[in-house]
């Protein structure tokens, strides 16, 4: 079995993370213009948006998956919350734990800066995925709508 490593994201990543981000959003049949890229990436190293994280999985020094998580504050809680906001495995290391990896790497960080709640949304048809999600988190009743 390969081991994954999971790391925070560095400024040498920007060409990996951007392929590994763009097949993401490809899958979910959408894009974003160049500037989201950059300014994301930015964001994303910048300890002035300390709410805005990403994390890197590499096997045998390759990365091969990625997650974008952003902590916001609640109404209902003291604590903020925790948005896990994207998260994608190269296919060719999918089962191999690599979402699963990157998602306790983000319930780990997330208690470690006082966020006990993580929370993150797919959608219906992805039942790949959803049978990991199913195993390491809560389905819960809610429905999205959006404007």
């Amino acid at each position: 079995m390969t081991q994954t490593t999971i790391r925070p994201i560095a400024p040498s990543d920007e060409g990996a993370w951007r392929a590994l981000w763009k097949a993401y959003l490809e899958y979910y049949e959408t894009s974003v213009p160049e500037e989201v890229y950059q300014t994301t990436f930015k964001r994303l190293l910048s300890p002035d948006h300390a709410h805005q994280n990403a994390l890197i999985a590499e096997q045998n020094g390759t990365p091969v998956g990625l997650v974008h998580y952003i902590y916001h504050a609640h109404n209902w809680r003291l604590e903020d919350v925790c948005y896990l906001q994207d998260l994608y495995a190269d296919p060719s290391v999918r089962g191999t734990g690599v979402g699963r990896a990157l998602i306790k790497a983000v319930y780990k960080a997330a208690d470690a800066d006082g966020c006990p709640s993580v929370y993150w949304m797919t959608q219906d048809f992805n039942h790949t995925a959803r049978q990991l999600y199913d195993r390491i988190g809560t389905l819960t009743p809610f429905i999205k709508y959006s404007r």
